[in-house]
This record gives structure tokens, sequence and C-alpha cells, in this order.
């Protein structure tokens, strides 16, 4: 009797699952695992909204694979360790594991590697599978690792195509190895009051719908920040409850201008992917520096991470950020300019504050996003700086989005609501609101004389 490990990361599903699949061909039993990681947490990404979310995957996954005969193996410590222990423990002959583009994942495959080696087990790395193409199959021309740039990326993105769709595996069989228990959500402390359930069996009901009541108007209304027409599928991407290879394919069948901006996301997505590969430094040191002497994280920071900036549209997207563990992506756009260009403060500090609260906080996205807003990034326009009144104007255009986040303006309307400063006497002095924390031109001007474009 063969056996095998499946080394479950950011792969929590059953549904167009390579790495499973393979392991059912190589083996005639096969142990799902996952390890609670306490290199994880000692890093600092152990964040309470992203632990909640995976105890929700987890239990969704064990579902999926008990429907199928087998069921979820939970260890908690050191991977490699307890990785090695479950071999002994099965004699697996395999270990089959998805690939990763961080620092962290390619030194923990290291890892693996050498102490699977030594014990006559093999090590399977596979595709990456958060990625609807993997990372390095799609290359410029001339020898260069990389595309640096996103337009001639998409083009060769769009004719590679990814794989085909993967169905479940009908039924499994796991061998008799002691797992923990599954973690629960509501044993984890410091959770966003409104984060979502998740897990494959949300991430799958959650894609239908979207399909058939959202995407069609995905182009035309996906930077409304009132109308929140976005999937909000970029949790169950992360924690790979989704398969983006599934979602590019679906979304191609739904057909229209809709389905195509939302590929283009996707594609989006694993631009920074590939980026993170061929530069695993670029998720804390600038990927084009720019001679930057940022501002420290002081007082104005404190209040961007508070919301009480004084720029309504800037203060909604950050208390949508800690109340739900998420938040739209024109906002985070808004935001990440504001703190980068208009307080001129180290993208390093919106980064990790992101990282603290977002449940689809991950390095590729995260930080790269982060590098392309300061115009340390990918961006061919790194100068260019996102005025908040201008953005508010166009994205919320009445105000529904402030009033539904800023309660404290929520009896304001038209011009007021976005520019509460301008209100005079006993209405300015009943709102319990601030003064901006910065004049936009004067940020503007700092930014520019910082950047040596005065």
């Amino acid at each position: 009797m063969t056996v095998a490990v499946v080394l479950f990361t950011s792969d929590l599903r059953v549904h167009d699952q390579p790495v499973l699949r393979a392991a059912l061909r190589a083996a005639d039993e096969v142990v799902p695992l996952f390890v609670r990681d306490q290199g994880i947490a000692a890093a600092g990404f152990d964040a309470p909204n992203r632990r909640a979310f995976l105890a929700d995957c987890l239990a969704s996954l064990d579902a999926g694979l008990r429907e199928r005969g087998g069921r979820l193996v939970i260890r908690t410590g050191e991977v490699v360790e307890e990785v090695c222990r479950v071999v002994r423990e099965s004699g697996a002959g395999e270990v089959h594991v998805a690939g990763g583009v961080s620092r962290y994942a390619l030194r923990r495959e290291e890892q693996l590697r050498t102490e699977l080696g030594s014990t006559g087990c093999e090590l399977r790395v596979h595709d990456a599978v958060i990625t609807a193409l993997p990372p390095g199959r799609v290359v410029p021309s001339g020898g260069k690792d990389h595309f640096a740039v996103f337009t001639p990326y998409f083009r060769r993105w769009a004719d590679a195509g990814p794989r085909g769709v993967m169905p479940a595996p009908r039924t499994l069989r796991v061998p008799p190895v002691r797992s923990d228990p599954l973690p629960g959500r509501d044993a984890v402390d410091g959770v966003s009051p409104g984060l979502a359930r998740g897990g494959e069996q949300v991430a799958r009901r959650l894609l239908s719908a979207w399909l058939a009541d959202g995407i069609g108007s995905y182009e035309d209304r996906h930077d409304d920040l009132p109308g929140d027409a976005t999937s909000r599928l970029s949790p169950y991407i992360h924690f790979g409850a989704l398969s983006p290879v599934e979602l590019v394919h679906r979304a191609r069948h739904a057909g229209g201008p809709g389905a195509e901006a939302f590929v283009r996301q996707l594609a989006w997505r694993d631009f920074h992917h590939q980026v993170l590969a061929a530069r695993p430094e670029a998720s804390w040191s600038d990927y084009r520096t720019r001679g930057d002497h940022w501002r420290t994280d002081g007082p104005e920071a404190a209040a961007w991470r508070a919301g009480r900036t004084g720029y309504p549209v800037v203060d909604a997207a950050m208390r949508q950020l800690r109340h739900e563990g998420w938040m739209h992506n024109r906002g985070r756009l808004l935001v990440a300019s504001f703190l980068t260009k208009t307080l001129y403060v180290d993208w390093r500090v919106g980064a990790r504050h992101f990282l603290e609260l977002l449940v689809d906080g991950d390095i590729a996205n995260n930080q790269l996003n982060w590098q392309w807003t300061a115009g340390t990034g990918t961006d061919t326009r790194p100068n260019r700086v996102l005025n908040p009144l201008t953005q508010a104007k166009r994205f919320d255009p009445r105000g529904d989005y402030v009033r539904r986040w800023v309660p404290e303006l929520a009896g304001l309307e038209g011009p007021a609501v976005h520019q509460p400063w301008q209100l005079a006497g006993p209405d300015r002095a009943r709102l319990d609101y601030p003064d901006p924390v910065v004049d936009l031109a004067e940020g503007r001007d700092r930014f520019a004389r910082a950047r040596g474009r005065a």
C-alpha cells in the first residue's frame, strides 16, 4: 500500500486541485495535511482576521474531503518538522505541495527537500495554484526573467491562457494518522465584526451568484464606492478556496465586457506574483528606488489608521477596513495615495497596517500594489497623485459611501459631506469630526519637492 502526503498551503479546496489530484495518481492512500505554522505567527503574519477566515476554510476543506471518504489532518508547529513526522507515521514515499513565490515559501521548500531527502521520501513541487498562470510561465523576449510592465505581460498572458479545470476527486482513502482538532473562528480574539465567512462552499455560492448577477456590470461599476459592485472574491482566492484558473474559464464562459474586465484583474494579480517570484526582495525593498526620504510614522499616519484624517472618503475606506477586514479596491488606491503622496509617509507603514487587518492580505498583492501606488513599483507614472476630493466627487458623488462609514457626517448633504470643514458656525461646531490633517496643495508641493520636481 503506497502513501503520499498532500501539504495544503494556499490551496484550501477540493475543486480544481492539481496537487491533490497528483497525489491521488501517485499513491493508494493520501494524507491531506495542513500545518498550523508557528513560523507564520512568529513573523507577524498571523493576523486575527486571516486566522479566523482560515479556520472557516479548514473546516470547509475537511467537510469536502469527508464527503469523498477522507478527512483533513491538522498539525501545529514548525512545518518541516511536522511534515517529516507525518511521513514517518504514515510511511509516505512522496510529499506533494504547490510552489510558492515568497522568500518564506521558497525557503520552506528548500528545507523540506533537504529533510525529506535524508529519509528517502521525495518532495514533488507543483506549479503554483494560487494564480491562473504560474509565475515564470510567460517571460519577455531577450532573456529577461519577468515582465516589469503590465500591458505587455497581459498580452502574453492572454495568448498563453490557463490550463483546463480539473474535477474534484470522487473518493480518497486516508491512512490512520493522528490529527489535532480543527481550529475554530470563535477562539480568535480581535476579529473585525463584519468579517465575511470563509470556506470553499461559501466561495462557490458567491461565485455562482456573482456570475449570474454581477459580472455583467463589472466594467462600468467596479469603481463605484457606494454601489459595492466588486466580486468580493479576493479573500477566497487568497486562501485558495477558489481556483483562479476556474475563475478565468467561468468568467470567459459568461462573456461580455464585464467578464473581460474581471479577467484583466485576475491577470493583474498574476502579474504581481511573477514580479515577486523574480524579485523576492520587493516584499520590503523598493522595486524601483526614487531616492525617497520618507516622513516617519507619526501623528498624521496615526490619524490615517484611525480614519480621522479630515478627508471623509479616505476615512470611510479606513473604517470599512477596520470593520470588515476588507476594503473596496478604489478605496485602497485612494488611501494608499493619500498616505504615501499627500502625507509622504513610507509605503511600508501602510502595507504593514493593511497586513494587520486585510483578510486577503498577502505579500505579492499587498506589497506590490502599495509600491505601485507609492511610485516605487511598476507604475509607469510614478508621480501621479490621487486627489481625494476629485476622487470622491467621481466615485461617491452623493456621499452615500461616506455616510455609511462615517456616521458623524450622516446628516450632511451636497458638497459638505466631502468637505465638512467648509461649514460655518454652529453647523461645524456640532460635528465630532476633525479638520484636515494636511492641506492638499501643501501635501502635493511637499511630494513634488521630495521627488525633485519642484
